[in-house]
């Protein structure tokens, strides 16, 4: 059955290029990024490695940890990474999960017979410290991967984790959100003390609660 948004991630034990990994245990109480890769040596997927790898500190700023898969085996990991901390100007900076065995991939089904019969789809999914799936992103093999756009979703499910608010298309960190159709108008002015902008009795508007 496939994973869907809300479904607790799966537990898993793992071989890495960073040693064993119990995926629960290892994500302790910080957010997740697992992201899957068709193979070794793959082009687009050395880029993506390596922007991941620049984006360290504001992964680490969100409490979030990284964690890649391809579907080779340790010593090709090696010599991959060995290539993108070359050819990308970085240094792999999280563990690449070793998945020879298609473990891994079977249980977050990134294993698509469509894309391929061998190879995993390529995957993003984003887990909450409650070991919840909140976001699911499959691309195709030809389109590269937008970390950065990556880091702004997880600010706005960081944010609508604890707030009763969305945040409206394109937001930004830091910019106003719409409050939640559960809360009444009447109760959004002493709810949201930095102000409530009525559009719409279904469309209101705040600053952002936690800036």
């Amino acid at each position: 059955m496939a994973l869907r948004l809300g479904d607790l991630a799966p537990d898993f034990k793992a071989e890495t290029s960073e040693g064993t990994v119990e995926f629960h245990k290892w994500l302790g109480d910080s957010w997740g990024v697992l992201f899957s890769h068709p193979a070794d040596y793959t082009p687009v997927c050395t880029t993506e490695l390596g922007a991941v790898s620049k984006l360290r500190d504001e992964f680490v700023k969100r409490n979030v940890k990284v964690i890649a898969l391809s579907v080779d085996d340790l010593a090709s990991h090696q010599g991959w990474i060995g290539d993108i901390n070359e050819t990308q100007e970085t240094e792999v900076n999280f563990p690449i999960i070793a998945d020879s065995e298609y473990k891994v991939s079977n249980l977050y089904d990134m294993v698509h017979p469509n894309a391929n019969d061998k190879f995993t789809v390529r995957s993003v999914f984003v887990i909450g410290a409650d070991k919840k799936v909140k976001l699911i992103i499959t691309y195709p093999a030809s389109t590269g991967r937008n970390f950065v756009e990556l880091l702004r979703v997880i600010d706005s499910l960081q944010l609508t984790a604890n707030f009763s608010v969305a945040t409206p298309a394109n937001w930004k960190d830091g910019e106003d959100v719409v409050i939640s159709p559960a809360i009444k108008t009447e109760d959004a002015y002493a709810k949201f003390p930095k102000g409530v902008k009525v559009i719409k009795p279904y469309l209101r508007m705040t600053p952002q609660p936690n800036k």
